[in-house]
């Protein structure tokens, strides 16, 4: 898997080089422009060839620096350049100073502003070098508006401009995927552009993706990605690899590939999944318990009962209210059935050999639903494994907590799961949601809720987090030619909590956290692979053809 960095741990490793006296400054920021040069003749192999122009937009850190080199590679191949500087360049850091000048000794500097960039002549590239990583405050009104994706339709044929941003679009927050503002445009006369954030076609980053770029907001301003080795290492890198206990220091990409390299089907997901295994009866396997609402609101654990199943659970039981067993015997054939009233003990119809139990999907908001989950929580381990039983709670069972979460946190343990959108999330952790607290990012709240609720945490959207409370966490991205916005239907997520137990209940599978990334990614790519038109009861049927497809 791929490691995502803060800004922090990205200055920490470039320091460390630095330090240790086997690369300069000067020569990271050579290597990095050259990377962005050669990015850009990857994505558009055209601009090789005849004159090109390209505008540079420097800023006041070593970004700026970044473009400057830029600036001076394209001029050595014969590129018209126009260079603009934000800021005062007898500030700039001495490296970045070190660029400034050798490209002043040549070229004039301009200033950034929108009357100096867009009465030039029109370039064929915009490079946006004026604010990378670590950007944490709002970008100054003017340098917005210079910097807006729509200011360049001042030229005719602006759409053919490219726009590369070094590191980031500036005005993205790296650490959170937030882009900040402290001003409006309220007066459309005095600026005639429309109100548009800033947005690469391409944007190129160095040794690692951050945190931002996958978060929030950054997919649709970056647009695309490219990564550019420049020769650093980071021991810490090795916890990226899957089926590796997570780094609580650092985040890592839900995907297979390890320190950039595509990892071999034979390893992932392939060894973590228990019916790879030769020998073993279904019991080995896992037997799960989805439990089912009343009349007419069975279909949801009925999926999540079918993706369990699918996902290679031994065998899967549905629970139902007597009045709902007709209706769910009329669907189901491999799901076993069995009827539980309201007034029933679990124990008197699941026996000690159940390893994984997913609650919520249909079960209805009540006091009965609150006290089904805590029932559940309180069987511990049976039987020769030695593990809890899987508990995955999701929709109703987080929501019947709603102004008592307390009351679910004090009986969650290590193999409990809490699948929320991002209104349950709301609705359990009202302190940590986006809207209260747009000082968090999305992983920072999981990471504060796992610890909180003494389990694991996935907390659902394109941007999946998944958090433990010691503080390892992962992303699920569903973006950069992953999208699946068909996925946004009724029932996914219900699907996908039963695939979390499905995938977490054998006795020879791996620890939780682990088969939730797995969980998170045979989602998407389930989804991906049956494409348009996708309904939920489609996703658990498309299973078997993406574990072929990994070569599970």
């Amino acid at each position: 898997m791929t490691e995502l960095l803060t800004s922090t741990q990205m200055r920490e490793i470039e320091q460390a080089a630095i330090g240790s006296g086997a690369v300069t400054g000067l020569e990271l920021m050579e290597r990095a422009g050259q990377g962005v040069v050669d990015a850009i003749f990857s994505e558009w192999p055209k601009l090789k060839d005849g004159d090109r122009a390209a505008v540079i937009l420097c800023g006041p850190g070593n970004n700026g620096g970044d473009g400057f080199v830029i600036a001076r590679l394209l001029d050595e191949m014969g590129w018209e350049v126009r260079a603009h500087l934000f800021g005062d360049p007898s500030k700039l850091p001495p490296d970045a100073k070190t660029n400034h000048d050798r490209w002043a000794e040549k070229h004039a500097v301009l200033s950034l502003s929108a009357d100096d960039i867009y009465s030039g002549p029109r370039p064929d590239v915009i490079i946006d070098a004026v604010f990378g990583i670590g950007l944490t405050r709002p970008l100054p009104e003017h340098i917005a508006l210079a910097l807006n994706s729509k200011a360049k339709t001042v030229w005719k044929r602006a759409t053919d401009i490219k726009t590369v941003a070094v590191d980031c679009p500036s005005g993205l927050d790296l650490d959170r995927g937030h882009v900040l503002t402290d001003f409006d445009y309220e007066d459309e006369d005095a600026h005639p552009w429309p109100k548009t954030l800033n947005m690469a076609d391409l944007t190129v980053t160095f040794h690692a993706p951050k945190i931002g770029h996958y978060l929030g907001m950054g997919p649709a301003l970056c647009r695309k990605l490219s990564i550019v080795d420049i020769g650093l290492e980071d021991l810490q890198a090795e916890r990226a690899m899957l089926g590796m206990p997570p780094d609580p220091s650092r985040v890592r990409l839900v995907e297979p590939r390890f320190l950039g390299r595509p990892l071999s089907k034979r390893i992932w997901p392939k060894t973590a999944l228990s019916k790879n295994y030769a020998m073993g009866h279904k019991y080995d396997h896992g037997h799960v318990i989805v439990f089912a609402g009343g009349v007419g609101r069975g279909g949801a654990a009925r999926m999540a009962a079918r993706a369990a199943l699918r996902s290679g659970a031994g065998l899967v039981t549905v629970l139902c209210p007597p009045s709902a067993l007709i209706e769910n015997a009329c669907h189901l054939d491999a799901i076993m059935l069995r009827s539980l009233a309201k007034d029933q003990l679990l124990a008197d119809v699941v026996d000690g050999r159940a390893t994984g139990f997913c609650l919520g999907p249909g079960m209805g908001v009540s006091d009965a639903t609150r006290s089904r989950v805590i029932e559940v929580l309180g069987r511990r381990a049976a039987g020769s494994s030695g593990r809890d039983p899987v508990v995955v709670l999701d929709a109703d069972a987080l929501t019947s907590f709603e102004g008592d979460p307390d009351a679910l946190f004090k009986h969650c343990h290590e193999r409990t799961i809490l699948t929320p959108h991002e209104g349950e999330f709301a609705r359990l952790f009202q302190d940590l949601s986006g809207r209260a607290r747009t000082d968090l990012s999305k992983v920072d709240a999981a990471r504060q809720a796992a610890a909180r609720a003494g389990c694991t945490i996935l907390l659902k959207g394109p941007d999946t987090v998944i958090a433990q409370p010691d503080g390892g966490a992962s992303l699920h991205a569903a973006t950069y030619g992953r999208e699946v916005p068909w996925l946004a239907t009724a029932g996914a997520g219900d699907v996908l909590a039963g695939l979390i137990a499905g995938l977490a209940a054998p006795h020879l599978s791996s620890d939780l956290f682990v088969m939730t990334e797995i969980a998170a990614y045979l989602h998407a790519e389930a989804a991906r692979g049956f494409g348009p038109g996708l309904i939920a009861e489609d996703l658990p049927e498309q299973l078997p053809q993406t574990l072929r497809e990994m070569g599970c």
